[in-house]
């Protein structure tokens, strides 16, 4: 069924021209470059807080939609969280997006499952995904598709890293905001540092704590974290706080340190470029490959509902290796990759 509500329709109008004027459109054109597609799908994306030009998370989702619009010629909207804001806000938007008739809705970010939930009960013709929310048992609708990974694998494989290339033996994890997701980052990083070296010290800092989910931007307190982790002999720090890690690389730039990114290839980040010498590795999570499958999967009448996760044998996670930083230790990474992938390794998600 579907539910009316006066104005919505303006409302709708008047937040995807917000959204893709705060954006741009990776060619440099202008806002019509995010939407106005010939094909028959009108999608309708909302991102998490920092939205598309975060450098992270929610720019490896904008890559995989930009892929799917350029390949099927579709209609996009793109919306974004506002820092504080609350699940019934979220439900809203969502609700603005089915009810202006986009279909189907992608929204990026645990963050959502909530509204998400409430919203595919009243469209059920409307086919949804969210990126990174399932839980394990529960029946999250025959319309939604959980796009998940296997975030502790890669991790693991640049705690591994993070190790190696210590000289201290003591190394840092930054945690955006304290979740179970975050936490299967800490939790990975940390068996990769001990696997090389188990003698290792692996200091942690989440930034902030649930309902506040501002550590995932929030530059400032991610440098002032990291700092104290390099007063306190750390020499390496993986940074998994979304577009907070550009304050860890700052203070690793300025105390002659390392740092390791997340989500997208930070080293390759525009916004990025005075810090990139500082960056050894990110631990990479192709989001964007979750939302083109997802795209393309309702574009051919192939939607499947339930979770689906992206791990290391199928790419979902992997490190990257530009600027050559890691070149040195790739044949010891290689071979932690291939033994977890064997299942001879098994990372374990919990702390």
């Amino acid at each position: 069924m579907r539910r009316k509500r006066g104005g919505t329709l303006a409302a709708i109008a008047m937040a995807g021209v917000l959204a893709l004027t705060g954006c741009g459109g990776s060619d440099g054109g202008d806002a019509g470059a995010q939407g106005g597609g010939s094909g028959e799908l009108k999608i309708g994306l909302a991102y998490d807080i920092g939205g598309r030009g975060d450098q992270s998370f929610n720019d490896s989702a904008a890559r995989g939609l930009d892929r799917a619009k350029q390949e099927f010629g579709i209609e996009v909207t793109e919306l974004e969280a506002a820092q504080g804001e609350t699940d019934a806000q979220k439900e809203d938007r969502l609700r603005q997006l089915a009810e202006a008739g986009y279909n189907p809705i992608i929204a990026v970010g645990f963050a959502y499952a909530g509204p998400l939930g409430k919203v595919a009960k009243d469209y059920p013709e409307v086919k949804f995904a969210i990126v990174d929310d399932y839980t394990p048992g529960t029946d999250t609708g025959d319309n939604i598709a959980n796009l998940t990974f296997a975030e502790e694998q890669g991790s693991f494989l640049v705690g591994a890293a993070a190790a190696l290339k210590s000289k201290t033996g003591n190394v840092g994890f930054v945690g955006g905001v304290n979740t179970p997701l975050i936490q299967k980052f800490e939790a990975g990083y940390t068996q990769g540092v001990k696997a090389v070296k188990p003698d290792a010290t692996v200091q942690v800092k989440y930034l902030t704590q649930p309902p506040d989910f501002s550590g995932f931007n929030d530059p400032a307190k991610g440098e002032t974290a990291a700092n104290g982790m390099f007063d306190s002999g750390a020499d390496v720090i993986y940074a998994a706080a979304g577009g907070s890690g550009s304050g860890v690389f700052r203070a690793a730039k300025e105390k002659g340190a390392m740092g390791i990114g997340v989500d997208s290839d930070q080293y390759k980040q525009p916004s990025l470029a005075d810090v990139r010498d500082v960056i050894i590795t990110s631990m990479v999570k192709s989001v964007d490959l979750a939302v083109y499958d997802f795209v393309k999967s309702v574009n051919d009448g192939n939607f499947k509902a339930g979770n689906k996760v992206y791990d290391l044998e199928v790419g979902g996670v992997e490190y990257s290796t530009s600027g050559g930083k890691i070149d040195d230790i790739k044949p010891q990474l290689e071979q932690f990759k291939q033994r977890i992938v064997s299942g001879e390794i098994k990372v374990s998600a919990k702390k």
